[in-house]
């Protein structure tokens, strides 16, 4: 399996504080089934103020370490970048790190604020679609104003945006609600892929594995393997065989 959002990089956010926290945190990804991992710590100016330049030195830090403690994860680039007026400059000096690029777009992990869906957030998205950008948007289901109003989510979908749903929501780690309202988004047919937005071992562990048993019993077996293979693996430009492998 392949997770295109989690935070193991040690003391850069609000995952890890050390490196034997984050070297716990990939021996349980690959335990569980995780082959290749995508590194998507926060981009956001006012909290964690990381950019493409710094995460890449981390990323080269950390894969350094988990190949000396002979854990085989593949680690790639990635962040979660945070929907805020500062982003616009940042990826105009090519800031941001993305996760890929598909039929033309770069796929760009972007997470609304918890609470609510900013104002203007919509023409900020398709300004995004306009330069060939493809926001990929981070957990929709957890977002409180989707939470409210789950059809909040459609006019982003049908404006070109593809969704990634948490593992955890899908077996009620996130509660009933968050739950109810991953399986709504999905089966109203959009563009899903599923993560674990790992950020410990306790409560928001590299599980991606209970995910795609939700996703098997529920729509069956082709369905799980898309989103957390099939998709995955075509974002990062990986092919199949080598993704799973």
């Amino acid at each position: 399996m392949i997770d295109l959002h989690c935070h193991f990089l040690p003391g850069i956010d609000d995952g890890p504080e050390t490196l034997d926290q984050a070297l716990d945190l990939a021996r349980m990804a690959v335990a569980d089934g995780i082959r290749h991992a995508v590194l998507t710590s926060h981009v956001d100016p006012d909290r964690y103020p990381n950019d493409k330049r710094s995460l890449l030195a981390a990323v080269e830090s950390f894969a350094g370490e988990v190949a000396k403690a002979h854990i085989a994860l593949q680690l790639h680039l990635g962040g979660e970048a945070r929907l805020c007026p500062e982003l616009i400059d940042m990826l105009a000096e090519n800031q941001v790190p993305f996760l890929g690029e598909v039929d033309g777009y770069r796929v760009l992990l972007l997470e609304f604020p918890h609470p609510l869906i900013p104002v203007g957030s919509l023409r900020f998205v398709q300004s995004l679609l306009k330069l060939k950008i493809r926001p990929l948007i981070a957990h929709p289901e957890r977002n409180k104003a989707i939470l409210a109003q789950p059809d909040k989510v459609t006019e982003f979908a049908e404006a070109g945006c593809w969704l990634q749903l948490t593992a955890g929501s899908l077996v009620g780690r996130f509660g009933s609600q968050a739950q109810e309202t991953a399986y709504k988004i999905i089966d109203e047919g959009w563009n899903c892929v599923v993560a674990t937005d790992a950020h410990n071992l306790q409560n928001r562990p590299p599980l991606l594995s209970e995910g795609r048993a939700a996703l098997q019993q529920r729509y069956g077996e082709a369905v799980a393997r898309s989103m957390v293979l099939e998709r995955p693996a075509r974002i990062l430009g990986l092919p199949i065989e080598l993704a799973s492998g």
